[in-house]
């Protein structure tokens, strides 16, 4: 099995890495999260010229048919950014969400098209998720309808909703309840259909924010070894002592066993092998950890101000907590985990690395 990127991947991601570097500076997002909306017009246009919306596109509606393991790239870079994961919501999750849908399927047909030249912003609610993103800017709301048979799933425009802000301690995000009602008229796939498409997006979504928090936990790790090295303490910068040296080397052995873990997951998502949803859910466990570690470290050496508004590590540990919980908890994806693992037939131990679970 081939684990390595090939040029075209890293050369997009890289790209990516120059933009944002630029147009996702620090301070232009504290300008932007500080607005009524949150959210700017302006950078979600300069993301959609540099293709990210139309990513996962089919090419027949304008996209360019990339799928999940460029996303595990993609999303590091957005995470390392901060940007919002209302834009994978919509360029990645959604998409997969219409893509699945029959060809002939009006919405998929309606829809696909104005993601891919970014013209659309598509919020989802899905069961594990008590709040929906970016409900409030939403051009078309995908939600979940459990019942007994399965899970049907709705497309509504926002006339048809209302929503109830919640506030987060991430001043990135833009959390709602939102309260609906279900009709044959919005329902775009039945519950038999409905419970393959949200079983499917719980996955994705798992991996968004799995890539999201390597993302982050790179870019805290790295603002705290500028700080170390700018630091002084007993006239010599704060990175030269071996206590403050052992942190960082431990973050970073986390992130860098977090990796493969996350790589191998978004492989079984785009193979559709039969063990995704555990693979899944161990790189959201392995990704969430390295996140929660690398601002846990990146506190201890900044002191209390890391906490502070003019600081940055705070804008990333705080986007870090709150995407700990999103698209499943660690118990959830615990319990997901513990079920394949202590199957009679799940295969273990060294030769069974590249196998898959029953």
């Amino acid at each position: 099995m081939d684990f390595t990127f090939n040029e075209d991947q890293q050369a997009l991601r890289d790209s990516v890495s120059r933009f944002l570097m630029v147009e996702a500076a620090p301070e232009k997002l504290r300008d932007i999260w500080q607005t009524d909306a949150g959210r700017s017009s302006e950078l979600r246009a300069k993301l959609a010229e540099q293709g990210l919306t139309a990513l996962s596109v089919p090419e027949a509606h304008g996209g360019l048919g990339m799928g999940d393991v460029d996303w595990a790239l993609m999303n590091q870079e957005l995470g390392y950014f901060g940007i919002p994961d209302s834009l994978a919501d919509t360029a990645y999750l959604a998409t997969g969400l219409l893509t699945a849908l029959p060809e002939a399927h009006p919405v998929r047909a309606a829809w696909l098209p104005r993601i891919a030249d970014g013209s659309a912003r598509i919020a989802l609610g899905h069961p594990v998720n008590p709040w929906v993103a970016d409900a409030h800017l939403a051009d078309l709301l995908l939600l979940a309808h459990p019942t007994e048979g399965g899970t049907e799933w709705h497309a509504l425009a926002p006339a048809l909703v209302q929503v109830t802000p919640c506030a987060s301690i991430d001043a990135s995000r833009r959390l709602a309840t939102v309260a609906w009602a279900a009709s044959d008229a919005t329902r775009i796939a039945d519950a038999a259909h409905g419970q393959v498409l949200a079983d499917a997006l719980l996955n994705r979504g798992a991996l968004n924010v799995s890539s999201q928090l390597l993302g982050l936990a790179q870019r805290m790790l790295d603002l705290t070894v500028d700080y170390a090295a700018q630091r002084k303490q007993f006239g010599k910068p704060i990175g030269a002592f071996q206590a403050v040296k052992h942190h960082l080397a431990d973050v970073v052995t986390k992130i860098e066993f977090a990796k493969p873990v996350l790589y191998h997951a978004a492989s079984a998502l785009a193979r559709n092998a039969p063990d995704s949803a555990v693979r899944a859910s161990h790189a959201k466990l392995a990704c969430a950890e390295a996140g929660w570690f690398s601002a846990r470290k990146g506190i201890q050496v900044h002191g209390a101000m890391g906490y502070t508004w003019e600081v940055d590590l705070q804008m990333f540990m705080k986007r870090a907590w709150v995407l700990d919980a999103a698209w499943g908890d660690r118990a959830f994806h615990k319990q997901r985990l513990s079920d394949a693992l202590l199957n009679n037939g799940a295969l273990l131990g060294p030769g069974a690395t590249f196998n898959t679970l029953s």
